[in-house]
């Protein structure tokens, strides 16, 4: 009688207790105080910031940890899991679209009606803007080709090609690493700092978030290839690379928009 009781009649995942949502929230409380503090030059502000950054990278390799047994071990990723872990996926990438529209916006603000405090011009008096078909266009140039690696190796995974799949992860990866690389020395180089006017601190936020989301779909695709040589993957099961990709291509397209928008249109 009991084991009927326990039957489970849904297909659904009651997920069992967790200690990560909280001490999560714990980390980002501790990284943000630590980071005002830091910032506002207070006495031991770097270690608060330093143990919040540690304690949340702890809690993600954790959360994820325990989400990939759940779906590769336990089975409970059922088809109605998938769906909904999808939708969330979809859900998360339209709130980062918000996030960047608000960057954006601010930058056409300021762009097509310049104040005459930065002289009625754009670019503002005294800005040297970078020439976007230098590093700007090479960068753009590795993303498009990134995208085309990743929706190859997503499709080998599809069709069971294993040896393509993988190849495509690796060969993405080394793009990530080199458009990251070249951002860092255009950043180097760069005549205007952040501190310099609306047009420091637009162009440096928006690319710069820019190139913090490079980073973690960069971790996120780390993942997925390490997760592809331990056979976590079937052809039909792997939401985890299908979440990856999909963010990959959420940050091939708002690099588009920056190249034309800043670089290009906001350089003339």
């Amino acid at each position: 009688m009991s084991s009927s009781l326990n039957l489970k009649r849904h297909p659904f995942h009651i997920v069992d207790a967790s200690p990560w949502p909280f001490f999560a929230t714990l980390g980002v409380l501790a990284t943000t105080m630590g980071l005002v503090l830091y910032m506002h030059g207070y006495e031991g502000g770097e270690y608060v910031l330093s143990g919040g950054l540690l304690t949340v990278c702890f809690i993600l390799y954790a959360w994820f940890r325990d989400v990939s047994r759940e779906g590769t071990y336990q089975g409970h990723h059922t088809n109605a899991v998938q769906k909904g872990l999808k939708v969330g996926m979809l859900l998360f990438i339209f709130t980062e679209v918000m996030f960047f529209s608000a960057f954006f916006w601010g930058y056409f603000h300021a762009s097509l009606a310049p104040n005459l405090e930065i002289g009625s011009i754009w670019p503002p008096m005294g800005i040297q803007p970078f020439n976007a078909w230098d590093v700007p266009f090479v960068n753009t140039l590795i993303l498009l080709l990134s995208g085309a690696t990743v929706t190859w190796s997503h499709h080998s995974m599809i069709h069971g090609n294993r040896i393509q799949c993988i190849t495509g992860l690796i060969l993405t990866l080394i793009l990530a690493t080199g458009f990251t690389a070249l951002q860092g020395y255009e950043y180097l180089e760069a005549p205007f700092s952040i501190a310099d006017g609306i047009y420091g601190s637009s162009f440096f936020m928006a690319t710069g978030f820019h190139g913090f989301h490079v980073i973690v779909g960069s971790i996120f695709l780390l993942v997925c290839l390490i997760r592809e040589f331990k056979y976590h993957f079937t052809t039909t099961h792997h939401v985890g690379f299908e979440a990856a990709a999909w963010y990959w291509h959420f940050v091939d397209v708002v690099w588009l928009f920056l190249f034309v928008s800043i670089y290009w249109w906001g350089g003339a």
